[in-house]
């Protein structure tokens, strides 16, 4: 992409906790300028493994590098080079914008006009000029969002790790938020990215998916797409889906039904069954007038491909 060495580099990471491994031999490399996604479900090992690459959690396996400083070696070198929005919102709810920006602006180094000037730029940055005096507690949810980022762009970092920061915001914070994070990348600033939200996901170049500790898939949203939802998508809608869903599984040539809001999502061979087909199905099996279309896969469809594929089957 760049030429350049790569922002973050891991090698077999893994992090045990007694008998439990909460990520097994993780092995990706994140290139400079990148917004690179790390996706799975809760307990997966997505924040686990952030906690490793920014120095907060020693590794007991493998290797990693972040901005060409080792994590088991140089952990403080790490937390000066890089930027870092955590799940829990960590500004104190009870002082001033400018304040907080200004004693966490302090904790980096920074003082006096600099860090005053650099507070008051990224409060524009972020969509919050003139809101320095507004008591943090006070803000929504997706200004405390925004007021997060500027906070861990105050030094100036090349590298920023941000752990779910749209969990619990609206769609249009999470739209201006991700609006935020792409202007970041444009300028140079490598962004690394958990989320819950598979939609925003499509933002990033690449997106690394954890299932259980383990990163089972690695590509473009594009690519993943491919590798993992070959067969045909379609999108069922209508009265009745639910108590029909099973006898569509067990239909010759279905690959998959998951359920997504009111509708299916039905993952097919193409050679076998058409969207009449599986209207017909449905139709049969109880649903009310289903209309079947065919639709784009989805990174929830590759998500769920990616689940199943992963999970060890249970004998009954």
């Amino acid at each position: 992409m760049t030429g350049a060495p790569s922002a973050i580099v891991a090698r077999d990471l893994s992090r045990r906790f007694g008998a439990f491994t909460a990520v097994d031999r993780v092995s990706f490399e994140v290139e400079q300028g990148e917004i690179f996604g790390y996706l799975g479900a809760n307990g997966a090992g997505k924040s686990t493994t952030i906690r490793m690459l920014i120095g907060l959690l020693a590794p007991t396996g493998g290797a990693a590098t972040v901005a060409g400083h080792d994590v088991a070696t140089a952990p403080d070198a790490v937390k000066a080079s890089i930027g870092y929005m955590s799940q829990k919102f960590s500004l104190y709810l009870d002082l001033p914008v400018m304040e907080n920006l200004l004693f966490f602006g302090a904790a980096y180094g920074l003082s006096g006009q600099a860090l005053r000037r650099r507070a008051e730029e990224l409060l524009e940055r972020v969509d919050l000029a003139g809101q320095g005096g507004v008591t943090t507690g006070d803000l929504p949810g997706g200004l405390r969002q925004r007021l997060a980022l500027a906070s861990s762009l105050l030094h100036r970092p090349r590298l920023v790790f941000l752990d779910e920061p749209t969990a619990g915001v609206d769609p249009v914070a999470r739209r201006v938020f991700w609006r935020l994070i792409r202007e970041l990348a444009a300028e140079g600033t490598t962004v690394f990215v958990t989320t819950h939200y598979l939609d925003e996901a499509e933002y990033c170049r690449r997106i690394g998916l954890m299932v259980d500790g383990k990163l089972v898939a690695l590509d473009t949203p594009e690519g993943l797409k491919r590798t993992w939802v070959p067969d045909r998508v379609l999108v069922a809608r209508g009265r009745g889906l639910t108590g029909a869903a099973g006898a569509l599984r067990r239909a010759p040539g279905v690959k998959a039904v998951a359920p997504f809001g009111a509708a299916l999502h039905v993952r097919v061979d193409a050679a076998r069954l058409d969207a009449p087909a599986v209207a017909a199905v449905l139709a049969a099996a109880g649903a009310v007038a289903p209309e079947v279309e065919e639709a784009a896969p989805s990174l929830e469809d590759v998500f769920l491909a990616v689940v199943d594929r992963a999970t060890p089957e249970v004998a009954p």
